[in-house]
């Protein structure tokens, strides 16, 4: 009863704050300078054409008949027509999120692997200079931005010693047989694994980018449930039977010490995908940051509005998980 309750709350929260997102969003882009019609139309549109589109795309009327409008339609899965491309927003932003979701997972995967290679390595080494040596490179990770770690490996990996691809997503002159465009699944399910690697290769540097300062952030915290875990009275037995080192890390403090990090991955990955809004316009990457990017300059307020909504949803839909899991794994939260 304990978990319905939370997650019925969770629930309600999640619905003021999108409702919230929604309104303030709505607000904010109209209320800045600029006229997005005007902007689309040729030099020559006379007062006449400016007019007609304003009050196709119902820019005539206030603000508040404004979003009445659109969040009637949104309840019924209509977000708007966009300005600029003319096509249904909803269909736009679900074309360029299967993009982002899957370098978002890519960098995620990266990150935990390094993370908690480096926790572990720290953990076994604590005391000596190799865990010296890896809190420097954690904090020199964190000391630098998303962003500079893509120009870097571009620089090393893209100009020095051109490795992998340094933009979009998939090189345009390969048959892309795909029914969808979870390019990187499909791939590996039509056993193409010729176009695998060179998604994989598109993908690498700025899944890396992404990945560097949350696997600083992984392997900080990690290693500090580790170190403390090391000191308890199961772990001290687990060495008295003669166990080695590595398996009272790797089996016997793990398990306990890992819960606060698992936490905190469901929460980073949130702010991970918001992160790919610059790194996909560095790389050239076709997704919806990418997009997002794009619809700001233009000033598309449909799309816009559609990218954030989709973004706001992404987050509260992956903090409720986090808390569900969260009290699920805890039996503390779980019994209480």
């Amino acid at each position: 009863m304990r978990l319905l309750r939370t997650f019925l709350f969770r629930l309600l929260t999640t619905a003021i704050t999108l409702i919230g997102v929604a309104v303030i969003v709505f607000v904010v882009i109209r209320v800045v300078p600029g006229n997005p019609i005007a902007m689309m139309l040729p030099p020559g549109a006379t007062d006449e054409d400016i007019a007609r589109l304003t009050s196709q795309y119902g820019l005539d009327k206030s603000i508040p008949e404004q979003f009445f409008i659109w969040a009637s339609g949104v309840l019924q899965g209509d977000f708007g027509t966009s300005i600029t491309a003319r096509q249904p927003v909803l269909d736009l932003v679900l074309g360029r999120l299967p993009a982002t979701l899957e370098l978002s997972l890519m960098a995620l995967v990266i990150a935990v692997l390094i993370g908690g290679f480096l926790a572990l390595t720290g953990t076994r080494a604590r005391g000596t200079k190799v865990e010296a040596g890896i809190d420097i490179a954690n904090g020199m990770a964190l000391s630098v931005p998303d962003f500079l770690w893509g120009l870097i490996l571009i620089l090393l990996f893209g100009v020095l010693v051109p490795v992998f691809h340094i933009s979009g997503r998939v090189t345009p002159s390969l048959e892309l047989p795909f029914t969808t465009n979870f390019y990187l699944i499909e791939s590996v399910l039509r056993l193409r694994f010729d176009l695998w690697a060179d998604i994989v290769s598109h993908m690498f540097m700025p899944a890396l980018a992404l990945a560097i300062p949350l696997a600083a952030i992984i392997a900080q915290l990690l290693k500090q449930s580790l170190k403390e875990t090391m000191h308890l009275d199961y772990v001290t037995l687990a060495r008295t039977k003669g166990y080695g080192e590595t398996r009272v890390i790797t089996r016997e403090a793990l398990p306990n010490a890992i819960l606060p990090t698992l936490t905190l991955v469901g929460v980073q990955f949130t702010f991970l995908i918001g992160g790919t809004v610059i790194i996909e316009r560095l790389f050239s990457y076709e997704g919806l940051g990418n997009m997002a990017i794009d619809a700001v300059i233009n000033r598309d307020l449909p799309l816009i509005q559609g990218i954030v909504i989709l973004f706001a949803v992404i987050f509260t839909a992956v903090n409720l998980l986090v808390d569900l899991s969260y009290a699920l794994l805890n039996p503390r939260l779980r019994h209480g």
